[in-house]
């Protein structure tokens, strides 16, 4: 099935959210469960609460540039497309890192200065290679609504917006409305269940009144439309927007659009590690094939490829001979 069409000369795809540097432990179920912290989730923390944590861990976490919309960002660069990221960050060490493996990676960076530090997340990955997070957005949480005008998305075809940024009612509020004046398309990436349940109401407005592609697994789907059939739960996600997927894991995905689901199938990741940057990935190369004039069916594949390859690994940076298999498919 033919996928969206796009002005000619609009090819960037635009991620905003937090600049946040992701820092990747293992650890066993019963970690979690004497934090008495839910498996799966997103927790917003302290620095010193990170720290704490960092300071219980067996083995030290490696430390990547990371959060949700960069990662996205930094898959489209790596797949060839045109790709910004606008985001806030501190003005110290890990800030400099973050910056500079955008521009190594091929993503233009939109990056305001802070005084706070540089945000971090603390991903805990259990044996079922789920991560759970634990995020400090230092810097990031001082991302402002007047420092996003139409600007930052001049040329842009997609603007890719994390659902994290629902915490920050103004701040997601002006984002959209800064992308709409512009004349681009909006994607939103529902992120995780219990920012879903935190920020229904928010949610529910901005989804009628701004949202064109909607993305969502499972368990966003569920806590966001409350149904628990996917069929139904599918068909509530895409009633105000122009495209929804819903994510089935293992399953693959499905894709509705002009009213008809597209069933995509999935690729088999047999040495599943870390679930970090899943979809993150997907939806890199989902907007990747849609912006590119792919068929609905070709960015599928082409996103459950790099959502595939990036669960091989700790993290969400996939290799360089990941990255070879996918272009493959190109």
């Amino acid at each position: 099935m033919s996928g969206l069409q796009f002005e000619k000369g609009k090819q960037v795809i635009v991620g905003v959210g937090s600049a946040l540097v992701d820092m990747l432990a293992r650890e066993e179920d019963a970690f979690l469960e004497k934090l008495g912290v839910e498996k799966g989730g997103m927790n917003l923390v302290e620095s010193d609460y990170i720290e704490q944590l960092v300071a219980r861990i067996a083995d030290p976490p490696s430390i990547v540039p990371g959060g949700s919309a960069c990662n996205t960002a930094l898959g489209v660069g790596m797949l060839g497309g045109h790709s910004r990221f606008v985001g806030k960050l501190g003005q110290d060490s890990l800030g400099d890192m973050f910056r500079e493996d955008l521009k190594k990676n091929h993503v233009e960076p939109v990056l305001f200065p802070s005084d706070l530090p540089t945000g971090r997340v603390l991903s805990v990955i259990t044996p079922d290679a789920q991560r759970s997070m634990f995020t400090y957005l230092g810097a990031a949480a001082e991302l402002k609504p007047e420092e996003i005008t139409p600007d930052c998305f001049a040329h842009a075809a997609v603007v890719h917006v994390e659902g994290y940024l629902l915490f920050n009612r103004e701040l997601m509020l002006a984002t959209i409305k800064a992308a709409k004046s512009a004349g681009t398309r909006v994607s939103l990436d529902l992120a995780s269940f219990n920012v879903v349940e935190e920020s229904k109401d928010l949610l529910e407005q901005i989804v009628a009144d701004y949202i064109d592609i909607l993305i969502a697994n499972e368990d966003e789907a569920g806590a966001f439309t409350g149904e628990t059939d996917e069929g139904k739960a599918l068909t509530a996600l895409s009633k105000n927007v122009e495209m929804a997927v819903l994510k089935v894991g293992h399953r693959g995905s499905v894709v509705n659009y002009q009213g008809e689901d597209v069933k995509i199938e999935p690729l088999v990741c047999p040495n599943a590690v870390d679930s970090t940057g899943a979809g993150d990935l997907w939806a890199a190369g989902f907007l990747f094939g849609l912006v590119s004039g792919y068929s609905i069916e070709k960015s599928g594949e082409l996103a459950s490829a790099c959502g595939s390859e990036v669960c091989q690994v700790v993290g969400a940076n996939i290799p360089a001979d990941g990255w070879g298999r996918i272009r493959k498919l190109l």
